[in-house]
């Protein structure tokens, strides 16, 4: 049997090279639509010449393979999750959940505060229920209804709403980041917590600020006479009260249970579902068509279904709330599901070749200090989040890679899960391959490119813990090292 040999530092570095030359050339012809394909088709490429390389140092095609589908396994709740979406975004439309977030809130949210509002209310129901996704995935998509129908800016929207989301992903003990984090560095996870607070609370602070000055004398650019042609298009269409609001607080609900992501959602896709049958019977029969003589049960299970895979179609007369309002289903998330599953290929493979361990190697033997240990170990979050296309592996990787490091210089290893979640957690919406910045891409409806500028949280943390590091400010020491 031959030997499979480790990759030198210039061949791990040629598919890294070619997937930002390529990524470059992707988002410099096709802007914002990369992700419809381009990108799709640089990732696989770049997957094949890391194959070249494993195959060149002796690694079987079968192994090579096993890499990739290892990848492709990591990302299969993520793609769960993600249709699981498209179906709820398309029954929450049919039950008139969402109609009814547009409804109260072009009356209730003032526009001066709104991009403030919307940061807030998304921190305090993701600390709540520990989870970004869910967040995004439940107010994310009113929010960014009212935005479009205030005539707001929805780039800005979605990057307060993913501020707020990642704010309470980061800190609450729920989340599943935030859990993995304290375990793969053996912390407690509220000493953690408390930790993270130094980084944390200043980043989101500045940003809320950001988001108050962002909407300070913003005034709609929507008339009072669209609002009130708006709403009473919405009353047209839907029947709407607070009860329809009812899906949202049983997600919500199940959420905060714990129940797990995708069977939350998917209960949450089919609660809907049942309201749009009690609620809104003309929404559902006009959405089914003609179903011949097989009467009005067999109307409704058409119309509920194809909203379930096809999502919801508005005919109204007002463009805005047609516009608003046609979206959703599992066929609508399929784009991001091709996406994912290129990317997850490419971090498989870098990763089976020894690519990955090879670089990650390379960025420590650069360190020299307290502060470039941190600032590495950040960066590397970052790149693994780049470069893996997964959060998971972006906190995982560099927590075994460092820890002994940290130990070897008296550091505290609650310094690394700080850093691991400065990075590692809050920098993967920001990336269009990385299944973060895909699920919030295909939620929200926004380009990744196009809110990322806009996610001031998630960009202003990271550079915060650096700070720390560089400065030597709150870091934990080991306490053998401070009673010395």
């Amino acid at each position: 049997m031959s030997t499979v040999k480790s990759p030198s530092y210039l061949q791990s570095l040629i598919p890294v090279i070619s997937l930002i030359l390529m990524l470059s050339a992707s988002v410099y012809l096709y802007g914002a639509d990369s992700s419809y394909g381009a990108n799709q088709i640089a990732l696989l490429l770049c997957a094949a010449i890391t194959g070249l390389i494993g195959i060149y140092n002796g690694m079987s095609w079968e192994s090579f393979e096993e890499g990739m589908l290892k990848g492709i396994s990591l990302a299969f709740g993520s793609v769960m999750i993600l249709l699981a979406v498209g179906a709820l975004i398309g029954t929450w439309i049919l039950s008139g959940t969402v109609p009814a977030m547009i409804y109260y809130g072009v009356q209730i949210l003032d526009p001066s505060i709104f991009y403030f509002a919307a940061c807030l209310i998304c921190a305090l129901v993701s600390v709540s229920i520990g989870s970004s996704w869910t967040t995004a995935g439940t107010l994310g998509i009113g929010l960014i209804g009212i935005a479009e129908a205030l005539q707001l800016d929805p780039a800005i929207t979605a990057g307060a709403i993913i501020s707020g989301a990642y704010f309470g992903d980061k800190l609450s003990p729920l989340s599943e980041t935030t859990n993995l984090a304290s375990a793969i560095t053996g912390v407690n996870l509220f000493d953690h917590i408390r930790h993270m607070l130094w980084t944390t609370v200043p980043a989101y602070v500045v940003a809320l600020v950001f988001f108050a000055f962002l909407g300070f004398g913003n005034d709609a650019q929507i008339t009072p006479v669209e609002i009130t042609a708006l709403v009473s298009a919405i009353q047209v269409e839907f029947n709407i009260s607070l009860i329809s609001l009812l899906p949202l607080v049983f997600l919500l609900f199940l959420a905060y249970k714990k129940v797990p992501a995708f069977p939350t959602i998917l209960l949450g896709a089919l609660f809907g579902a049942i309201m749009a049958a009690v609620l809104q019977p003309q929404a559902v029969e006009k959405l089914a068509g003609e179903v011949g003589d097989l009467g009005v049960v067999a109307l409704h299970l058409k119309g509920i279904w194809t909203t379930l895979f096809d999502g919801y179609t508005s005919d109204s007369n007002n463009e805005m709330l047609g516009s608003l309002l046609s979206k959703g289903g599992m066929s609508s998330m399929l784009n991001t599901v091709w996406l994912i599953v290129c990317a997850m290929a490419f971090g498989g493979a870098i990763e089976k070749v020894g690519i990955l361990e090879k670089l990650v190697g390379g960025a420590l033997s650069m360190v020299h200090s307290t502060g470039s240990l941190i600032t590495t170990t950040i960066v590397t979050a970052f790149a693994a989040n780049v470069v893996t296309s997964d959060q998971y592996m972006a906190i995982v990787l560099p927590g075994r890679m460092y820890r002994l490091e940290f130990e070897r210089r008296g550091l505290n290893a609650l310094n690394l899960s700080r850093s691991l979640e400065d990075a590692g957690t809050i920098t993967s919406p920001l990336i269009p391959w990385n299944t973060c910045g895909a699920y919030m891409a295909a939620t929200l409806g926004i380009a990744t490119w196009t809110y990322a500028p806009w996610a001031l949280f998630n960009i202003i943390c990271p550079f915060i813990g650096i700070a720390y590091g560089l400065l030597n400010i709150k870091l934990a020491k080991n306490e053998t090292q401070a009673a010395a």
